[in-house]
């Protein structure tokens, strides 16, 4: 995992809402993502709802219908996928992230991959929130930073 993560702070916004959606699958993990992000909202003032779905496959549709909703300027999707001794693993990881990267190639509002794909439990909990990472805040971080970078393109003359 990349030690350089990026300095740059995110701006502030006015009238943004964001849309987050969870896997219910190894809970105790995407809720500390959960949290985290809710947490830099509240501190920026910034509208967040929440949603769940069961499973990381899943979170691509429920990505898709808060897009389709326009209620909101970004979607963060948070799951977490450990490795197991079969191939379901690659599967599920696959799937998710191709459904999110083709949710950010086709939509007009960023969906912000909060998904960590881990070799065992122990390296989830040091991402979210741990020694190695706070995916949370990160991906709150993003959501905002993109926004930003979308109104700024929006306005180009």
């Amino acid at each position: 995992m990349s030690q350089h993560t990026p300095k740059s702070k995110a701006p502030k916004i006015k009238d943004l809402r964001v849309a987050i959606v969870t896997a219910e699958w190894n809970e105790h993990i995407n809720t500390r993502m959960v949290d985290s992000a809710l947490a830099f909202f509240k501190e920026a003032g910034i509208e967040a709802d929440t949603f769940t779905v069961p499973g990381a496959v899943e979170l691509t549709f429920g990505a898709s219908q808060l897009i389709e909703s326009s209620l909101f300027d970004a979607v963060i999707a948070f799951g977490t996928v450990i490795r197991g001794g079969t191939p379901h693993f690659d599967y599920v990881c696959q799937s998710v992230t191709q459904g999110i990267t083709g949710l950010n190639a086709d939509c007009d509002i960023p969906v912000i991959f909060g998904v960590l794909t881990v070799d065992c439990e122990q390296d989830a909990l040091d991402r979210a929130g741990g020694p190695m990472s706070d995916k949370g805040r990160e991906c709150a971080e993003a959501a905002v930073k993109m926004v930003a970078f979308k109104r700024r393109v929006m306005n180009l003359e």
